[in-house]
């Protein structure tokens, strides 16, 4: 099972407001498998010893890293920790704090030291999810399967879930009748459907708490409308699984799981795909780096579309002037993730997206509120 604690909105405002001398970020490739997990601790601490050799570099004094390599020994050393890992971890460090986020996409190794927290890979996390839950349920069975982009889907324990439809009603089996005649609860179809989808939403309810995967039902209609329409989680997808589940292999509905999140994910791109060629020819986009910054500072991003790889290195002044670095250092920072946490604190919409799928092909598309 993925053990995934996604940075809310105020989480990341918080990050991106940070400055200290220094700053270190981290972000780890880690495997949700707990035998596995020793090559992962060896590489955090491997990250981290580069990370203070480049604090040192930069003139920053051993006292204050001492604080973060012990932080990092303390995570590295911990036995529970480790056994219970997503797809990736991602760590912010200063002298006085230590802060971390277990992941469900896939970041690759990468270290950052400046004054302040690198953080657009953790926005692509919080942007197009990668992972889902899928209820499979049916008359004769219910089972709720977690599926994730990089290992086999597998079954979630659900305390108090009912085996089946008769289970939930009480009775031997979901044909049994009773009271006939009274045309009660008890002979409505309609009415027992949603008892059972009620029974099911409740048990489901302290586990899907907290978090923000999609909901996939798996399901023959009417019970998959009913399900949808009973269930009191947020993140519920209009776009089901059909047919009956109850029968179907784990694998093959993941399968169909992961071409639903990939059409969700493609037409949301399109649309901001067509979005923003809209407000292009009305002076209100952009993918100048200098003027989305400009923007940024100013309130007037509506929403931003950053290359989740790329770095650009440099500085942003507080009226919004960029100035390029030729690399990376302890005195420069990505300039797009600081446009990113401008935009961010005025109300922005920040989308981390694949080069690719970044409108005009740059490092960043900003959609603006107004000219400017």
């Amino acid at each position: 099972m993925l053990h995934i604690d996604l940075p809310s909105r105020a989480d990341i405002l918080r990050l991106a407001g940070t400055r200290a001398s220094p700053c270190v970020t981290i972000y780890l490739s880690t495997t949700p498998l707990t035998e596995a997990a020793q090559a992962d601790r060896i590489a955090l601490k491997n990250l981290a010893a580069e990370a203070i050799r480049q604090a040192e570099a930069g003139g920053h004094a051993k006292r204050a890293l001492w604080p973060i390599a012990e932080a990092v020994a303390e995570l590295e050393g911990d036995d529970d920790f480790w056994a219970h890992q997503a797809n990736s971890l991602a760590l912010f460090l200063t002298p006085e704090s230590a802060v971390h986020f277990r992941l469900p996409n896939r970041i690759p190794n990468q270290i950052h030291v400046a004054d302040r927290f690198h953080i657009k890979p953790l926005l692509r996390a919080a942007t197009f999810p990668q992972d889902a839950w899928i209820l499979a349920i049916g008359m004769g069975a219910v089972r709720l399967i977690e599926v994730s982009a990089d290992l086999p889907p597998h079954p979630v324990k659900v305390p108090g879930l009912p085996k089946d439809m008769a289970d939930a009603l009480g009775r031997r089996s979901h044909t049994e009748r009773t009271g006939a005649g009274t045309g009660g609860e008890s002979q409505s179809e309609g009415a027992l459907l949603r008892r059972y989808a009620r029974t099911v939403d409740a048990a489901l309810r302290p586990v899907l708490t907290g978090h923000e995967r999609p909901l996939i039902v798996a399901a023959a209609e009417p019970l998959a409308s009913v399900f949808r329409a009973a269930s009191t989680y947020t993140h519920t997808l209009a776009e089901v699984i059909p047919g009956s589940a109850d029968h179907t292999p784990d694998h093959v509905l993941a399968e169909a799981a992961r071409a639903i999140l990939d059409r969700r994910h493609a037409a949301e791109i399109a649309a901001l795909a067509r979005l923003y060629a809209g407000r292009a020819a009305e002076g209100r986009a952009t993918a100048d780096i200098a003027q989305a910054a400009r923007a940024a500072t100013a309130g007037a991003v509506d929403t931003l579309i950053v290359d989740m790889d790329e770095t650009v290195p440099g500085t942003v002044d507080e009226e919004g002037a960029v100035t390029f670095a030729p690399g990376e250092s302890a005195s420069s920072y990505g300039v797009v993730d600081e446009i990113a946490a401008r935009a961010l604190r005025s109300g922005a919409r920040i989308v981390a997206a694949r080069k690719g799928d970044v409108p005009g092909g740059g490092a960043l598309a900003a959609i603006l509120r107004y000219a400017v």
